[in-house]
């Protein structure tokens, strides 16, 4: 399963990556590229957002402490996961691909949890998962629900995804 995921994750992320580099050019990041529709913008600029975001927040400073640098680190590279899914689960379609999605999201918020933990430090505040394309400016994505930030496994009831609107095209 652990393989699987990585695999999984290794995709969704080349597909999001291809697709940004295929629209922003030389990682400009332009929603407005002349590869871009309309109806992808959006999911473009939320996708290049998620990843300026992740490469600034990895750019960290070495303490001497190899776990609180590794963690500094990951922490921030699983949370760019996680943001990237989220606007994927905005604007795709393909079901198959959202329910993948739908598992980096929980998947990656269970490593982050565990290495926080492991580390000493605490877990988020508890807060909505966001799902709206106005929430992402107003909402810090790393404050997930406890429940579905414990290291141990989830069982169906805790692992219920909220319902996504369909992109208006």
């Amino acid at each position: 399963m652990r393989q699987r995921h990585l695999s999984c994750v290794g995709v969704l992320l080349a597909l999001c990556l291809t697709g940004s580099a295929a629209a922003a050019g030389d990682h400009n990041h332009d929603p407005n590229a002349a590869s871009t529709t309309s109806a992808e913008s959006p999911f473009i600029a939320e996708n290049a957002a998620a990843m300026d975001k992740m490469m600034a927040d990895m750019e960290v400073t070495p303490t001497g402490g190899i776990d609180a640098d590794f963690t500094a680190m990951m922490i921030p590279h699983h949370q760019g996961a996680i943001d990237m899914a989220v606007a994927y689960l905005r604007y795709g379609q393909n079901p198959q691909l959202r329910r993948l999605a739908q598992e980096i999201i929980i998947e990656q918020q269970q490593e982050i949890a565990a290495m926080r933990l492991a580390t000493g430090q605490p877990l988020p505040p508890s807060a909505p998962a966001p799902t709206q394309p106005e929430a992402s400016a107003a909402h810090d994505h790393s404050a997930m629900p406890k429940s579905t930030l414990s290291p141990g496994p989830i069982s169906a009831s805790t692992m219920a995804m909220p319902a996504l609107p369909t992109p208006v095209k």
